[in-house]
C-alpha cells in the first residue's frame, strides 16, 4: 500500500457549504417540483452529502425529499480485488423510485466504476424517470463514459495523486485535500 502525503487543501468548510447550496439550487432549477425528487447517497460520504442537500431543500422549499442510501459493494466489477471480507454498509431505499428523478450523490467521481455499480443497483429498486449524478469533486481519469450532471468542483489530478473528502460527520472536519504518493 502506497503512502500519501497531503499536498494541498482544495476546499475548506465554507467552500463546501457554498458548493452544496449552489448544487442544491441547480437541482431545484432543473426540477419543476421537489416532489419529483428522491436523493440517494452512495456509502459513505455520499450519504452525508445527501443528508445535507436534503436539509438545504427543506430550508429553501419547505419540502421533504425522500433520502436513501446505497452500498455498491456487491455490484462492483472488482469485488474479487477488494479482498475476502469486504466491509458492507447499509442499502436502504424504503420508497418507490418509479417515475421519480433520482439524484445519485457521491463525494468524488474518478473512474466511473462506482457510479456504474450504483446505476445497476438502483434499477433493482424500480425504473426512475431519470437518474442524475451529483458529486462534490470530479477529478477526471474516467474509464467509463460517465459524467456528473452537478459538480461542486473540477480538480484535475495526476495518477500519483488522490483526492480525499473529509466530512465532519465522519472525520471531524470539512475539507477536500489532494494527497500525493510519497517516493
Amino acid at each position: 500500500m502506497a503512502n500519501f502525503n497531503e499536498k494541498s487543501k482544495i476546499l475548506n468548510p465554507e467552500d463546501i457549504r457554498r458548493c452544496l447550496y449552489r448544487l442544491t439550487h441547480e437541482i431545484l432549477e432543473k426540477t419543476s417540483d421537489p416532489k419529483e425528487l428522491v436523493l440517494i447517497g452512495i456509502q459513505t460520504r455520499g450519504v452525508h452529502l445527501a443528508c445535507r442537500i436534503k436539509e438545504i431543500i427543506k430550508e429553501l422549499e419547505k419540502a421533504e425529499v425522500p433520502l436513501g442510501t446505497l452500498d455498491i459493494t456487491f455490484y462492483r466489477d472488482d469485488l474479487t480485488a477488494v479482498g475476502p471480507a469486504p466491509l458492507v454498509k447499509e442499502t436502504a431505499i424504503n420508497f418507490d423510485i418509479t417515475d421519480k428523478v433520482v439524484i445519485l450523490i457521491d463525494d468524488v467521481l474518478f473512474s466511473g466504476r462506482t457510479i456504474r455499480a450504483a446505476l445497476d443497483q438502483i434499477m433493482d429498486f424500480g425504473r426512475p424517470r431519470r437518474v442524475e449524478l451529483l458529486v462534490l469533486v470530479d477529478r477526471g481519469h474516467r474509464e467509463l463514459p460517465i459524467r456528473a450532471d452537478f459538480v461542486g468542483k473540477n480538480i484535475p489530478t495526476s495518477d500519483k495523486e488522490q483526492v480525499e473528502v473529509r466530512l465532519k460527520e465522519i472525520d471531524g472536519k470539512d475539507e477536500v485535500v489532494i494527497l500525493e504518493k510519497s517516493s
